[in-house]
């Protein structure tokens, strides 16, 4: 009993010394000792336990693809640079197995094993015959290493050695991890201290309340601070008390965890002004902002150049010639200054024309060798002055009586060219009107056959030498015999001068249209991106000449059928396109008119499709297999339910749901959206019907309208029998359309819009801000209220262009006398900063998704309960919008 008690006393100190020795390496990890010490001292733990026992740690490289470092107290170091450098691979060694295999490799004997070859030798030498080693794995799974126990006997581990070697692995992981973790933050520290201390430009950070806490060099140097003076200070100190209360807005919403660039003026402390570019950045510590990082660009040197450019710009606006600056250091020269003239010569505004050569006046009339002319100045980079054909953005010609001269810098170097253009056109108008009629038609003013196949020769034989695509299409009227039998040619005439300049409308400047007598119109276009948008072009005047006539008394329709022949290779003669295409127009015919049709015969997918979902959506219409969707739109100042937009759907038989975007384009440009727009209407007014029955309350709907409905003859007569038809009072109704409505025939439309205020129809403007009509007519519209465009919601308070957008429309409407609804809201942040600027009424997914008839009634039964909704009864109809086009 005696020596059994002495044994477990034995064995119960050794346990202790072990823990002891395992706490101490542990201790040298967690105060990170030099880890070759700590990885010795693994070893020296694990040869302590198991006499005889050579430990040795092998670490591995950084792809993990060798094990390039080697750790050892027994082994020689003639045998460690031996086997430094092993490869992880399965028939190297044992630890090469071990790292590859990641599982515990015994190698009993080394003596003829077959995974020592090529080390048999040193390990005879060194007097080694059994090794045991077991992979080092981090706690992300990756290999760091291996640790392994060689033996000077062949044999195998028991349990303990076993265990022992694990939990060296163990210990090792824990220490390289360590090791490898305080590396990456020294770096990572290294990194940031670089950054800031060496950026260029002014770095610094602030805590919540402006005071900084941390500043770069650049930051001392701009400001003209010491760091120890500028550690502590406010930074409003540092700015104009007049734009404080801007900073102060752009800072409490970094402070939100908003980043934000904007541009300020920044006061030095000798008092000089500081333009700077500056970038807030929240710092954010678990989830939280304690403060903002900022980078401040000097700017002051810039502010100062544009300062010069628009005391140039004004000296120069007076001027009746056009004035023009082109940037000479790039390798296109383009334009960084027009004055008003040259908008008015031109009729490009600005906005068109900055960042792009003067190249794009230039025409296939422009004289080639005056344009060498130019060029030849340009490369040598002297004064030149030269005539040109320039055509304006119209497409009507204008010469251009051009000097052009360089500008030079301090050191010689041509940087810029300064160019004055006067306008000669009229000198060159009488010189031209002698040759005109020779070569174009006495009706209409196109060019003539004669002409027409000048241009084809020519425009062919750049194509086939540049790769380019042309094409030709060729358009004759249906049936427009009829109206000069009937009406006489008088009325032909004038129907065939508006289908003209109906065709001329669509075309693009550097096109050729064409009479060749009779109804036969063709089309020659030189300069195609895509054969696509040939056929594109041929739907369109599809739908132009579809549009109804007005000649004297009479209100004619016709339509046309269009064939198109595009450049092939192995055309002999270029007159033979011509053939072509009236070919390709005759099928057209065939196929029913109203047509167009390729002489290949080859139409993509995609114009398929189209054509295809053309019958389909037809066929819906016929079938009124269409459905309308509900989204709520919440007044601002309570979050009352104001209405409802109702979006039109589409459930395609064999496609599903498609988008609007793709069929509603679609119907504009077939006149289908007249159907649409029709049954929309009706079934819209039914449904708010539907909801005044049920005790829901009164709703205004809101029909988008297209410019095809509007502009019909009969519309007003419609829409008054649609009202009368659903049972809805003309007051629970509102016509929205868009700005480009009033475009064509203006005066028209204005007339339009008062008969419907007389008739108690409210109407809106949708999508204000993307269109092109004037304001001037904004004044003089009978209108109730304006919706801002979702692409200026998106980005509002992060983007300072749309913000001021945003602002100027709500501040002008509300100046009108307007109602402001902004759709898109997707944020509490775009809601919040709306109301804070006196937006009226809020739509988008933040509120509510668009809902069938059904849903929407439980929604606004649910809005009841919640005391959202009030059922008025006779009080004020509320506003519903009706979309075709979303």
């Amino acid at each position: 009993m005696a020596g059994l008690s002495a044994q477990r006393s034995t064995i119960l100190a050794m346990t202790q010394r072990h823990l002891r020795a395992q706490q101490r390496v542990q201790a040298m990890v967690a105060r990170d000792q030099p880890l070759p010490e700590i990885l010795q001292a693994i070893c020296r733990l694990v040869e302590a336990q198991a006499p005889g026992a050579l430990s040795t740690i092998m670490l591995a490289s950084r792809d993990q693809r060798r094990l390039d470092r080697v750790f050892s107290i027994s082994l020689p170091e003639a045998y460690l640079e031996a086997v430094r450098g092993v490869p992880v691979d399965p028939a190297a060694g044992a630890c090469g197995r071990a790292a590859y295999t990641r599982n515990f490799v015994v190698c009993r004997d080394l003596v003829g094993d077959p995974l020592w070859r090529g080390f048999q030798r040193i390990t005879a030498a060194h007097g080694l015959r059994a090794c045991w080693s077991y992979p080092v794995i981090a706690s992300d799974g990756r290999l760091l290493g291996t640790f392994a126990t060689y033996y000077r006997e062949p044999g195998e581990p028991c349990p303990d050695d076993r265990r022992r070697i694990v939990e060296a692995a163990e210990l090792v992981a824990l220490a390289v991890e360590r090791e490898q973790n305080r590396q990456a933050l020294h770096e990572s520290e290294q990194r940031y201290r670089s950054l800031f201390a060496y950026h260029p430009d002014a770095v610094f950070s602030l805590d919540l309340e402006g005071h900084f806490l941390t500043a770069n060099a650049a930051c001392s140097e701009l400001t003209g601070y010491p760091l120890k003076r500028l550690i502590g200070m406010h930074f409003g100190s540092l700015i104009d008390p007049a734009d404080q209360q801007r900073i102060e807005q752009r800072f409490h919403a970094a402070g939100k965890g908003e980043a934000f660039r904007y541009s300020l003026e920044v006061k030095r402390r000798d008092g000089q002004s500081v333009f700077v570019d500056l970038t807030n950045l929240p710092i954010i510590v678990d989830e939280r902002v304690i403060g903002l990082y900022g980078i401040a660009k000097d700017m002051t040197e810039r502010h100062q150049r544009e300062t010069e450019l628009r005391i140039l710009q004004r000296s120069v606006e007076a001027s009746i010639n056009g004035v023009v600056i082109a940037d000479a250091r790039e390798p296109e020269m383009p334009l960084i200054y027009v004055n008003e003239s040259f908008e008015r010569i031109t009729g490009y505004r600005r906005d068109e024309v900055l960042g792009r050569s003067c190249r794009l006046l230039q025409g296939r009339e422009t004289d080639p060798e005056a344009v060498q002319q130019l060029r030849d100045a340009l490369a040598q980079r002297r004064e030149v002055n030269v005539t040109l054909l320039n055509y304006r953005k119209d497409g009507t010609p204008f010469w251009n009586n051009l000097f052009l001269a360089p500008v030079r810098n301090g050191v010689g170097v041509v940087t810029h060219f300064v160019g004055v253009q006067n306008d000669i056109s009229e000198r060159k108008a009488y010189e031209a009107k002698l040759a005109f009629h020779a070569s174009h038609d006495a009706l209409t003013g196109l060019a003539n056959r004669s002409l027409f196949e000048d241009h084809l020769i020519h425009d062919v034989q750049l194509a086939k030498r540049h790769g380019g695509r042309l094409a030709v299409l060729f358009v004759d009227l249906d049936d427009f015999k009829p109206i000069n039998d009937s009406l006489g040619h008088e009325i032909g005439d004038q129907v065939l001068i508006q289908v003209a300049q109906r065709l001329g409308g669509e075309l693009s400047p550097g096109d050729t249209l064409a009479r060749f007598g009779g109804d036969e119109f063709v089309a020659l276009l030189p300069e195609l991106n895509h054969e696509d948008d040939a056929l594109a072009l041929a739907e369109r005047l599809l739908v132009c000449i579809a549009r109804p006539y007005r000649v004297q008394e009479h209100e004619l329709y016709l339509s046309a059928s269009v064939g198109v022949a595009f450049l092939r290779e192995g055309l002999a003669n270029p007159v033979e396109l011509i053939q072509q295409a009236d070919m390709a127009m005759y099928r057209a015919k065939q196929k029913g008119r109203n047509a167009w049709q390729c002489f290949t015969g080859e139409i993509n997918d995609e114009v398929s499709s189209r054509m295809a979902l053309r019958n389909d959506l037809q066929e819906a219409i016929e079938a009124g297999s269409f459905e309308l969707h509900y989204q709520p739109l919440l007044n601002a100042d309570d979050g009352s339910v104001a209405g409802f937009e109702a979006l039109v759907r589409w459930k395609h038989p064999q496609r599903g749901y498609l988008s609007p975007g793709l069929f509603i384009p679609l119907a504009e440009d077939t006149g289908q959206i007249v159907p649409i727009s029709e049954w929309v209407l009706r079934q819209a007014c039914r449904d708010m019907c539907r909801l005044d029955a049920a005790g829901l309350g009164r709703y205004r709907v809101s029909v988008n309208l297209s410019p095809l409905q509007f502009h019909r003859p009969h519309f007003l007569a419609n829409l008054q029998l649609a009202l009368e038809e659903t049972g809805l009072a003309p007051d629970g109704l509102e016509l929205e359309l868009t700005e480009g409505i009033l475009m064509n025939d203006t005066d028209a439309a204005i007339e339009t819009l008062r008969a419907l205020r007389e008739m108690g129809v409210e109407v809106s403007i949708d999508d204000f801000g993307t269109g092109y009509s004037s304001l001037s007519y904004l004044k003089q519209l009978p209108i109730g209220k304006i919706k801002i465009d979702r692409s200026f919601i998106r980005d509002v308070t992060t983007n300072p262009h749309d913000s001021a957008i945003v602002q100027g429309i709500i501040s002008m409407a509300h100046h009108l006398g307007l109602k402001v609804v902004a759709e898109g809201i997707e944020e509490a942040r775009q809601s919040d900063y709306l109301a804070a600027h006196g937006c009226d009424v809020f739509q988008g997914f933040h509120f509510a998704r668009p809902m069938p008839l059904e849903r929407l009634t439980t929604y606004l039964v649910e809005s009841h309960g919640a005391g959202t909704v009030a059922n008025r009864g006779p009080d004020p109809v509320k506003g519903a919008r009706v979309s075709v086009d979303r």
